[in-house]
């Protein structure tokens, strides 16, 4: 199998290890290298860090602190009802249930193998296997309560190292008219944003339409429908049966296909150029803040998502630069960044004008963080960003 390495973004933490004290004494890192497959089509990790560092009783990422997000599932669970009224259904990485709470009159099942989350799930009646997802956890979920009319994972199955199994084990457990949603990331956005940030320890891979679709050739499995999101910076919301259901494929899974192929997403060529943006975004940015730090500006971080680790680290912006971080998350607070060792505090109702600048950690949500930021702005506070190139707004 040929695969290409194309970026190296150093070393990096691991992205949920928020830390308890600000030097600690010991930290783990990896290289963090992408690399292309040239077959596939499939852009991924060199070397993928073990799962049990990454998603474990500590983890702290919780899908309903977000508004935008816990409104974005409400809006979807009402649509999954409309269109394919499931009278059974299954998430692989339910997190906080902030989904599987819209379809408790159905009994939900949920698979999270972070315990603290399984926890909160199960205290909520949803059935929560707290493990990781494989053919021997399918199996014995199919022995508990059986087949699925529909299995939803958004944000997950490019965490899962193994995909050929992760498939197979889907397969097993859906039923023969039953729909599988996928819900990833967009590569084909990573590469037109420059967000590089998209990778990070937990995404194994970053998924295009076009390496789902050669995966699944291996399958008894075939996409019938796609949607493009916002959601994360652009993702794709993958809709995928049985090849033996008569579900109708839509037009837009192969123009979206063609779009890809026009865009140069199985060209290695294309990765090269994107390798190039990537270091003159890294370059911009360092040249942002150092020219902000020299007027002494005090300067702080909105939202310290796992994917802003990336960033930092890779651009060396520590608590030299950026005095701390507010997020809503409350296990996150009180503790400091992974790598770089800025602390991280709970977030006052607005933020003070004795700041000059505020580093969009978490700019995915930027709309959001803007609604709820208005007098800020309209004070003359600014944001510093690197999507699609730094600047400050």
């Amino acid at each position: 199998m040929s695969t290409i390495e194309f970026l190296d973004l150093g070393k990096q933490p691991i992205t949920n290890n928020f830390l308890t004290q600000q030097k600690p004494i010991e930290e783990f890192f990896y290289n963090l290298k992408i690399m292309f497959n040239e077959e596939t089509k499939l852009v991924s990790l060199v070397d993928f860090v073990p799962p049990e560092k990454m998603f474990n009783e500590t983890y702290a990422h919780r899908a309903s602190m977000s508004l935008t997000m816990r409104q974005a599932y409400k809006e979807l669970a009402s649509k999954i009802k409309d269109r394919f009224n499931p009278k059974s259904i299954l998430e692989i990485g339910s997190n906080d249930g902030v989904f599987l709470k819209n379809f408790l009159d159905i009994n939900p099942i949920g698979v999270e193998p972070c315990k603290n989350l399984a926890e909160i799930t199960n205290a909520t009646n949803i059935k929560t296997y707290s493990n990781f997802w494989n053919i021997s956890l399918g199996k014995k979920i199919y022995n508990d309560v059986g087949k699925f009319e529909f299995i939803y994972s958004a944000n997950t199955i490019s965490h899962i190292q193994n995909l050929d199994e992760t498939f197979l084990a889907i397969d097993n457990i859906l039923a023969d008219r039953g729909v599988f949603v996928l819900e990833d990331p967009s590569l084909l956005e990573v590469l037109k944003n420059i967000s590089y940030d998209q990778f990070y320890d937990e995404h194994a891979y970053v998924f295009s339409l076009t390496a789902i679709n050669n995966l699944l050739k291996r399958t008894e499995l075939e996409i019938f429908d796609l949607e493009k999101l916002t959601t994360h910076g652009g993702s794709n919301r993958v809709y995928i049966k049985k090849r033996s259901n008569p579900l109708n494929i839509s037009k837009t899974v192969n123009l979206a296909l063609a779009f890809e192929k026009d865009f140069g997403i199985g060209e290695f060529e294309t990765y090269k150029k994107f390798a190039g943006c990537v270091e003159k975004s890294k370059t911009d940015l360092i040249s942002i803040f150092e020219r902000v730090k020299n007027k002494n500006s005090k300067i702080i971080g909105y939202g310290a998502t796992y994917k802003s680790s990336t960033i930092l680290n890779y651009c060396g912006l520590n608590n030299e630069f950026i005095e701390y971080f507010v997020d809503t998350t409350e296990n996150k607070q009180g503790k400091f960044t992974p790598g770089t060792h800025i602390p991280i505090i709970k977030p006052d109702n607005f933020l003070r004008n004795d700041i000059d600048f505020v580093f969009l950690g978490a700019w995915n949500f930027k709309k959001e963080i803007f609604s709820k930021e208005k007098k800020y702005i309209d004070n003359g506070g600014k944001f510093i960003t690197h999507i699609p190139f730094p600047q400050i707004i």
